[in-house]
């Protein structure tokens, strides 16, 4: 699994962990991003138990495992936060589990004993040395209850599914969008059917459009940064979003 740093000022840094070339076959590559700062280091979306290993192997090379005392998940998914269990037995001592409300009770089901922090529908904002992170709803986008995160002192946004592309298997690539026309090919299909509300898609663009951005990195496929940004988010505004509806369209006209 390769570490690409896309941010660093001093101990702030923010690293993605990705392309892992050793995956079984039968599951999607996914994004672990690492926030650090002074005051220690939070993990988003962490990944499932299948990539655990080659994602600690990577990950000892760059972080001090006992800075570790906040994992978010962006939302329930087994390929976000499937390996709890075994975060929880390598990381320090009472460490965090930022979810949604909707959450804990069902990601409970993962590991029995995590510490879950429940993050309210309107968001919330952590601490870590003087690095403020907000969690912004991204509800319905695509899970019910889902947030981003936003940190203003890297101008970043982790956007979770928002923006996530199924790339074909092949060399290595760099961890940025180059062709941002060309790369809507393997964005258009999963947000098509995965995004269920064009009303959430709004005001999730509307919010979003407001920030001060950087880059943008989701949970898969390659991050955006520079103008690229707003290319995805004039694209995905005027994206035909939930089509798998149309199954029941199908079945109601068979009778």
């Amino acid at each position: 699994m390769k570490c690409y740093k896309l941010f660093a000022r001093g101990e702030h840094r923010w690293l993605a962990f990705t392309q892992d070339e050793h995956k079984p076959g039968s599951i999607v590559d996914t994004n672990q991003v690492v926030i650090t700062t002074s005051g220690g280091a939070i993990l988003l979306d962490p990944g499932g138990i299948e990539v655990f290993p080659a994602m600690m192997g990577a990950l000892v090379h760059e972080v001090d495992l006992e800075t570790i005392g906040h994992i978010f998940l962006s939302h329930q998914d087994p390929d976000v936060g499937s390996g709890l269990a075994l975060w929880r037995q390598v990381t320090r001592p009472g460490t965090l589990v930022h979810i949604s409300a909707l959450w804990p009770s069902y990601v409970s089901h993962f590991d029995a004993d995590t510490k879950f922090a429940p993050i309210p529908d309107e968001g919330a904002e952590i601490t870590l040395g003087g690095t403020t992170l907000r969690f912004l709803p991204s509800h319905y986008m695509h899970s019910p209850g889902a947030f981003s995160v936003y940190d203003p002192a890297a101008r970043a946004l982790f956007s979770g599914d928002i923006g996530a592309a199924i790339l074909p298997d092949g060399p290595t690539r760099d961890v940025w969008v180059s062709d941002f026309n060309s790369h809507v090919q393997y964005m258009s299909g999963f947000h098509r059917r995965v995004l269920a509300s064009r009303e959430a898609r709004d005001a999730w663009v509307e919010m979003v459009a407001r920030l001060p951005l950087d880059f943008m990195i989701p949970q898969h496929g390659l991050a955006f940064r520079g103008q690229d940004i707003q290319r995805f988010l004039d694209w995905l505004s005027g994206l035909d979003i939930g089509c798998g509806v149309d199954a029941y369209r199908g079945r109601a006209a068979r009778g």
